[in-house]
């Protein structure tokens, strides 16, 4: 039916995420290649070459993150699956097998921190590294690890809020739904049914993708200047900022396996992690009695060495 003569026709927005990828990109023999496989490869890279970048900058020797880059990756891989896995008890009790076998297709970001810390703190214990220093140059990194990572959750079709009819709604086949937005029985399990929902993952992306340029600002203004801040505080921030930005995002999120007094583990672990990360943050700086320059010991600070263009003109 053609539009009347004067009368404009009608402009329905459409929707920017109107795809449904398939999680498998291919196969090598046996071996399925998933898209969220090669995100978490390429969140490694990403992070590693930020890492790496920032430790020049501030004269850190750039060796010990190739050569711990393994050993943290692997840590974090295990910590990332058990979280999950207790996250989806519901699920995997039935299917124990599927704990330990491939594809993991689930991991949990906190639980890949906590391990990913532990051996962190191993690490420079082991190498005589500045714990605190690391702890600067590897936040803004993980971040940006995370920022490339979430676009996995996006290839399984997952990581997503409720219904909504915003522009940038992503859709999501039935055989993917949660029981909550469960579609009618007898539905193409390849169906959208023409719903779209929140993407959550995106919106994480975007922060983390924010809290990169905020974290480095930070570290250049005030902790590479020897001004208000000492070495750790940026490392310290990082669990600010994503635990707060996790904490919220999970409002949206529904069917929650793991809860605890009504409220999700994650935001429970968020808001706790940004309570302990400002408390250590408060601590070191009392024991520290800190003038610009000093540090959690009480020793001075030479202000990391920053690139030509950065030096700072002479007072």
């Amino acid at each position: 039916m053609l539009p009347r003569e004067g009368v404009r026709p009608r402009y329905t927005v459409p929707a920017m995420i109107d795809i449904t990828p398939n999680p498998i990109l291919g196969s090598l023999g046996p071996i399925e290649i998933r898209w969220y496989g090669l995100a978490y490869v390429a969140a490694i890279v990403g992070g590693t070459w930020l890492a790496t970048r920032e430790a020049r900058r501030r004269g850190e020797r750039t060796d010990v993150i190739l050569d711990g880059l393994i050993f943290l990756a692997v840590a974090a891989l295990i910590g990332g699956r058990l979280y999950h896995v207790i996250d989806q008890w519901a699920y995997y009790s039935d299917h124990l097998a599927q704990i330990v076998l491939p594809p993991y297709s689930g991991l949990g970001v906190y639980g890949g921190l906590f391990t990913g810390l532990l051996a962190a703190i191993w690490y420079a214990r082991r190498h005589q590294l500045d714990f605190w220093r690391w702890a600067d140059i590897l936040a803004p990194a993980i971040l940006l690890a995370q920022v490339i990572g979430r676009w996995g959750n996006f290839a399984n079709q997952e990581l997503y809020g409720p219904p909504t009819t915003l522009p940038w709604g992503i859709a999501i086949q039935c055989q993917y739904r949660i029981p909550q937005y469960a579609c009618p029985a007898g539905s193409d399990p390849a169906a959208t049914l023409g719903q779209h929902f929140i993407p959550l993952f995106l919106y994480e992306s975007l922060l983390s993708l924010a809290g990169v340029f905020v974290l480095l600002w930070l570290w250049r203004t005030f902790t590479a200047r020897g001004r208000l801040f000492i070495a750790g505080d940026v490392g310290m921030l990082y669990f600010v900022w994503y635990g707060l930005e996790r904490s919220l995002l999970e409002f949206f999120r529904s069917g929650y396996d793991w809860t605890f007094f009504g409220l999700g583990t994650a935001q429970i672990v968020g808001i706790g992690a940004a309570a302990v990360a400002i408390v250590i943050i408060v601590v070191r700086h009392r024991l520290a009695g800190r003038g610009p320059g000093e540090s959690a010991e009480g020793a001075s600070i030479e202000p990391a060495p920053l690139a030509p263009a950065e030096v700072p003109p002479p007072a």
